[in-house]
This record gives structure tokens, sequence and C-alpha cells, in this order.
């Protein structure tokens, strides 16, 4: 039977959480059997910069890091839970991938 992946990824957990406590209630309410949320590894982005503006002086670094937590949600092919997923308010920092598998 096809299935339909959604894959969500989000520097926001909190958003990225609400999200995914949307769609399995949704899921749960149509009666579908979900398999998922499945956490993947957390991508850390980090720069390391000198404070300093020049380049003289005592050797100190400013650390910057941005985390990119990602999602992966299955569950099968109907047409009335993926119309009701599309309509869901979906924030600004949640990016949403919505594919469909064998």
């Amino acid at each position: 039977m096809p299935k339909a992946r959604i894959k969500l990824q989000s520097i926001n957990i909190n958003k990225l959480n609400e999200l995914v406590g949307l769609i399995t209630d949704l899921a749960k309410k149509h009666g579908a059997v979900i398999r998922g949320p499945i956490p993947l590894p957390t991508q850390k982005l980090r720069i390391v910069t000198r404070k300093s503006p020049c380049g003289d002086g005592t050797e100190t670094y400013d650390r910057f890091e941005m985390r990119i937590h990602k999602r992966i949600i299955d569950l099968p092919v109907d047409e009335k839970l993926l119309h009701a997923i599309i309509r869901l308010p979906i924030p600004r920092e949640v990016n949403i991938e919505i594919e469909m598998v064998e």
C-alpha cells in the first residue's frame, strides 16, 4: 500500500513539536495508523569568529551555532487526511515536504 512521507525541519524545536502534535492528532481523528514522528539527528552549523575588529590584541573568539531539527512521519495515503494536513497553519520557521513512497 502506498504511503505519504512527511519530512519536517526547523531551527525552532517548539514550533516543530507543535506541528508534529497537530499532525498526529489529526491522523488519530481520521483513524489512520501512523509511523513516527521519527527524530533524525540534529544538524549543527558552527561559526567561530574573532571578537577584535582589526585583528590585533588578545585572541578572543565568538562562537555561534545554529541547530536544525528534523522529523519524519509516515502515513497511509488517504485523500481526506492529506487535504486536512495541507490546510493546517504551518509556521514560517518550519519547512515541510510531503512525498509519496511505495
